[in-house]
């Protein structure tokens, strides 16, 4: 395979860096004009941006069940938080170790265990999710209970350390460690080595260094915050009910939230930035490809939501960069990608071969996509967890987004004219071809109403397993999961 400008591609060792919850808008290399990465920048600068990628879905535990085997949520069938990868269904990693490829992992998995099968040859100061269980309370989706630990949200900012930044520095001198002292070990094959740290996740506390970077008083407000601009789909109001991080906010708060969350968008290019600079220290730049990404993005106030969760641009959509020998410089590319396009990325890029058994994957090589492979494809979304009332599911198609909620009326945005996604035009009739077309688009990947009732069937019977509703709601709200050797902090 060619690449345009490039000599023929060769396998070599992959650095593929993720982050936790980075809004792909929170970046100086797509135009952001506050918030500090100078390291993202330059590894954009000398490599390959892709300016229009998604999760495949917009929370944590699916999103990277969904990366590790390349398949969308409901062929995989880890649905949510209290779902979490367990290494049966074949990942990347395991098609690379079956061909002698050394596969390791350093930072957040959120997977079930790290005594399971989850294709790495090692896991260096793994984080998964609580218990081997994860949040059991997202399970409950009729009914649903207003989430106490919200509050934790709007408590936890502002200027200081967190265990998720000592950990984060932990991940990056790992790494380090592991360039210099390991990876000589490993020169029969290119290596795979996965660094996933976990900021920009909230708690949205910034060490000082970083937080003072952005003032309290120069921040911008977030946008469509206002009660008449929010969202009026139904959808929205039952996901309010259910985990309302916002009524926990005051102004004085939503600040220290959102220069928290810039702070650590720049502490964590500052990560980033260390762990290139140990592959250039060590000598491995020259043959090692870097990809980064993170697993999803994070709403910060607007239209009054903040986390996960939504088929939003500020949620959905992804920061994605590759650099390195073979990939083109200062290159931005339109066509539509998704983390499902990862798996084969990966296998590529060290020149493994494809598993027969992964024929039917969705994804597709980043390599060829650069190389103007398939620039009319769309990318597919979904969501079945917490405070989800009814399964969302997402396919994008050139400027036009379609939402689709099973049970509510559907959202079509036009990006190109709307960017914002303030104008559903899905009940005009001079879109109607367009919503047809997309839903038949959405068809041809799965049946909305049967996977939906696939999810909450799975669903109940984990709610069984864990003691029924009352058990689960008895357990409480942990918020998020804690760093290694920290409790997870419950709220009943």
């Amino acid at each position: 395979m060619h690449l345009a400008g490039t000599d023929p591609m060769q396998p070599k060792n992959l650095l593929f860096i993720m982050s936790d919850e980075h809004n792909s808008a929170f970046m100086g290399c797509v135009g952001h004009d506050v918030v500090k990465t100078p390291n993202l920048d330059r590894l954009a600068a000398r490599g390959t941006l892709f300016e229009n990628a998604y999760t495949n879905c917009p929370i944590c535990v699916p999103a990277r069940a969904s990366f590790a085997t390349g398949r969308y949520v409901h062929d995989c069938r880890h649905w949510d938080n209290a779902d979490p990868y367990d290494g049966a269904i074949p990942s990347w990693g395991h098609r690379l170790m079956q061909q002698g490829h050394r596969v390791v992992s350093i930072g957040k998995l959120h997977y079930r265990d790290a005594t399971d099968p989850n294709g790495f040859d090692e896991e260096i100061m793994p984080l998964h999710v609580v218990d081997g269980v994860g949040d059991l309370l997202g399970l409950i989706r009729d009914d649903m209970p207003e989430r106490k630990g919200a509050s934790n949200f709007a408590r936890d900012v502002g200027r200081g350390e967190s265990t998720y930044t000592n950990y984060d520095r932990n991940i990056a001198a790992a790494t380090a460690r592991w360039l210099k002292e390991e990876a000589p070990k490993h020169t029969d094959r290119p290596w795979v080595l996965f660094v996933s740290f976990v900021c920009p996740h909230f708690p949205l506390i910034a060490p000082p260094d970083y937080y003072d970077m952005y003032p309290e008083t120069d921040i911008l407000w977030p946008a469509l915050y206002d009660e008449d601009e929010r969202p009026k789909h139904p959808y929205f109001a039952k996901m309010r009910a259910c985990i309302n991080y916002d009524k926990h906010f005051d102004e004085a708060k939503i600040r220290k939230a959102v220069a928290g969350y810039l702070g650590l968008c720049s502490f964590l290019d500052s990560n980033v930035g260390a762990v290139l600079a140990a592959l250039d220290e060590t000598g491995y730049a020259e043959d090692t490809r870097v990809i980064y990404t993170s697993d999803h993005g994070e709403a910060l106030g607007k239209r009054g939501l903040w986390g996960k969760s939504t088929m939003f641009e500020e949620a959905a959509a992804v920061p994605l960069i590759m650099a390195g020998p073979d990939i083109a410089a200062s290159a931005r590319v339109k066509t539509l990608t998704s983390l499902a396009d990862c798996h084969p990325t990966i296998i590529q890029s060290v020149g493994a071969t494809p598993h027969p058994d992964d024929a039917d994957l969705p994804g597709r090589s980043l390599y060829e996509i650069a190389g103007g492979a398939n620039p009319d494809r769309a990318v597919f979304s979904e969501y079945h967890a917490v405070a989800a009332i009814a399964a969302t599911y997402m396919v994008r198609e050139g400027a036009f987004k379609l939402v689709y909620y099973v049970g509510m009326d559907p959202e079509l945005f036009d990006l190109d004219a709307d960017p914002e996604e303030t104008n559903n035009l899905a009940g005009d009739p001079a879109y109607a071809d367009v919503l047809a077309r997309l839903e038949a688009r959405l068809r041809t990947i799965c049946d909305p109403e049967a996977v939906d009732l696939r999810a909450r069937a799975e669903q109940g019977e984990t709610i069984e397993k864990h003691g029924g509703r009352e058990a689960i709601l008895e357990r409480g709200d942990f918020g998020y999961s804690p760093a290694p050797g920290q409790k997870p902090d419950f709220a009943a």
